[in-house]
C-alpha cells in the first residue's frame, strides 16, 4: 500500500492514495500498485444485433477466427453452388452490426471440404486448412497462411500437412510454441486421429511429422489452448476422449487418453478455453441421453487432465448433419468472463440459440437461453472480437437457400473489483482521485453508515453495500456496534 502516514490517535487507520474519487463511508478494496478504490460493479446488458447475410447460399463447413492485429473477424466456407470452392471473408464489427468485404477464393481447386481457420497471435496471421480432394492428392490436407488488408484477404502458397487422405480438421493455437497445431482424422489408415505441428514464416507455412494420438476410428474431433498449463487439449471420439499435447519445436506428444464415458458424442463436439477460471470446457451431445447437449469443465494438470461432473444445456435432441457440419459451438468471451454455446434449439423450431455459462469451479452455471436467429439453424460457428468486447455468432439458415448469416451478440455480464482477499476497510474521510484518503483499517470503528442493526454481521456486496448475507465473493465487512457504528474486520 502506498500509505501516507498514520493517525497516531486513531492507529486503526491509515492515509492511502486514492484511485477514483473515495466518499465517505464507502468500501474500500486495496489495487495491487497500492492505492485504494471505492467497491463498484461494471457490467453490460445482453444484446442481439440484426441477422446479416455473408457469403453465398448453399455454403457449409464454416469456421471463424478473430484476427486481433487487423482486429477484424474471418469466417470460411465452401460454396456447395460453386464446385464446392473454397472462400475467406473478413468482418468488421461496429456496435452490434457487422459488414463483410467481398469474399475471397482460397482453396486451389474445387470439392473443397472441412475448412477452417485460426490466428497466430505471433505471425498475426490467420492460417486456413482444408480438405482438398480432386488435386490428385487423395484427398490431402493443406494450410494457406492468410493476411487481412482493410476488408480484404490474400493468401500465400498452400502447403500439405498431410498427402493422404485428411478429414475432421481441428485448429488451435499454442502460443507458449507459437506454433499452429492441427488434429485430423488420417481416412487413409482406418480413420485413426493425427495431430501435426505448423510454423508460419512471412506468408508460408512449414510442417513437421504427423502424430497418432489415437489408433481407433475417430471422429468428431476438436481441439484448444491451455494459456495456465501451456498445452493444447484435444477432445475426440464417438467414445468421448481427451488428451493433453505439447509442443517441442515441430514436435508433438501425448499425455494419458481420460474418457468421459462410452458412445457419448455424435457429430456434436466443441471446445474452448476458459482463461478466467483457467479451465477448458467441453462441449458435445450425448448419445447415451437421448443426444442432450452437455457441457464439462476439465483442468490440465501437468500432461493429464481431469473433468468434473456434467452439465445439461440442452435438454433435447441434438440431431447430427452432415460431417464437418457442426451442430454446436462454444467460444469465450474474456470481456463477460463467460462461455457461449451456440446450437439449433429443437424444442423451439430448430431456431439459433445461443447460452451463455460461467465457469465455477468444475462445473458451470448456465444463464438464461436466448434465440438469436429465428430460422431453422445449423453449422454454428462463433469467434470473440476483442477490440468490439462482442461475439460474432454464424450459423445458416436452412431455411432461406442455406445461406451464411451473422448476429453480433453482446454477453449481458456484471462484473466487481471484489475479491475474497482485497477488501481493506471503509474510508473514514472522502478523497479526491490521487489524493491521501483517511481509511478505516481492521479494528477501527466506522461511524458513517447508516441503518445498521447492532449486533448483526454484515458482509461486503459486489456493489459496495453491506448486507447481512454472504455475496460471492463472501467478504465479512464487520460487525455493527449501533445503527450509525460498524467495527471493521478488514
Amino acid at each position: 500500500m502506498r500509505i501516507i502516514g498514520n493517525d497516531p490517535s486513531t492507529p486503526r487507520q491509515a492515509q492511502i492514495v486514492a484511485s477514483g474519487t473515495l466518499s465517505t463511508g464507502a468500501t474500500v478494496v486495496v489495487n495491487s500498485d497500492g492505492t485504494v478504490s471505492v467497491i463498484t460493479e461494471t457490467g453490460a446488458s445482453q444484446v442481439v444485433g440484426s441477422s446479416t447475410t455473408v457469403g453465398a447460399n448453399n455454403a457449409n463447413y464454416y469456421d471463424s477466427a478473430y484476427d486481433t492485429n487487423a482486429q477484424k473477424v474471418v469466417l470460411v466456407y465452401v460454396d456447395l453452388n460453386n464446385q464446392q470452392r473454397a472462400y475467406a471473408v473478413v468482418g468488421t464489427v461496429s456496435g452490434t452490426s457487422i459488414t463483410f468485404g467481398t469474399p475471397v477464393e482460397y482453396g486451389p481447386s474445387t470439392s473443397m471440404q472441412y475448412t477452417r481457420v485460426v490466428y497466430d497471435e505471433n505471425a498475426q496471421k490467420v492460417v486456413a486448412a482444408y480438405h482438398d480432394g480432386p488435386n490428385g492428392t487423395s484427398t490431402r490436407g493443406a494450410a494457406r497462411v492468410g493476411t487481412i488488408s482493410g476488408t480484404s484477404i490474400s493468401f500465400g502458397t498452400a502447403t500439405t500437412f498431410f498427402s493422404l487422405g485428411t478429414a475432421h480438421i481441428s485448429m488451435a493455437y499454442d502460443a507458449n510454441a507459437q506454433k499452429i497445431v492441427i488434429a485430423f482424422q488420417d481416412t487413409g489408415n482406418t480413420n485413426y486421429a493425427k495431430a501435426v505441428v505448423g510454423t508460419v514464416s512471412g506468408t508460408s507455412i512449414s510442417f513437421g511429422s504427423s502424430a497418432f494420438f489415437t489408433s481407433t476410428n475417430t471422429s468428431p474431433i476438436a481441439i484448444t489452448y491451455d494459456a495456465n498449463a501451456q498445452k493444447c487439449v484435444i477432445a475426440y471420439g464417438a467414445a468421448l476422449t481427451a488428451r493433453v499435447a505439447t509442443v517441442s519445436g515441430t514436435s508433438i506428444s501425448f499425455g494419458t487418453a481420460v474418457s468421459l464415458g462410452n458412445n457419448i458424442v455424435s457429430s456434436a463436439l466443441a471446445i474452448t478455453y476458459d482463461s478466467n477460471a483457467q479451465k477448458v470446457v467441453v462441449a458435445y451431445a450425448d448419445q447415451n441421453d437421448n443426444q442432450y447437449g452437455k457441457v464439462r469443465v476439465g483442468t490440465v494438470s501437468g500432461t493429464d487432465i481431469s473433468f468434473g461432473s456434467f452439465v445439461t444445456f440442452q435438454a433435447a435432441t441434438m440431431q447430427p448433419i452432415s460431417a464437418g457440419s457442426p451442430i454446436l459451438e462454444i467460444a469465450y468471451d474474456s470481456t463477460a468472463s463467460k462461455i457461449a454455446l451456440t446450437y439449433d434449439d429443437s424444442t423451439n423450431s430448430s431456431y439459433g440459440t445461443v447460452v451463455t455459462g460461467t465457469v465455477s469451479g468444475t462445473t458451470v452455471v448456465l444463464d438464461t437461453p436466448t434465440v438469436f436467429n429465428s430460422t431453422h439453424s445449423d453449422t454454428f460457428t462463433t469467434s470473440y472480437d476483442a477490440n468490439a468486447g462482442k461475439l460474432v455468432l454464424f450459423c445458416r439458415n436452412d431455411t432461406t437457400s442455406d445461406r451464411a448469416e451473422a448476429v453480433v451478440f453482446q454477453t449481458g455480464y456484471t462484473s466487481t473489483n471484489l475479491t475474497a482477499e482485497n477488501y481493506i476497510g471503509t474510508a473514514a474521510t472522502g478523497a479526491p482521485d490521487g489524493t491521501g484518503a483517511k481509511i478505516n483499517l481492521k479494528g477501527a470503528v466506522d461511524e458513517n453508515q447508516s441503518g445498521l442493526t447492532a449486533g448483526q454481521s454484515y458482509y461486503v456486496q459486489t456493489d459496495g453495500t453491506l448486507g447481512t448475507t454472504p455475496a460471492d465473493p463472501s467478504v465479512f465487512a464487520g460487525t455493527a456496534v449501533a445503527a450509525t457504528k460498524l467495527i471493521v474486520k478488514g
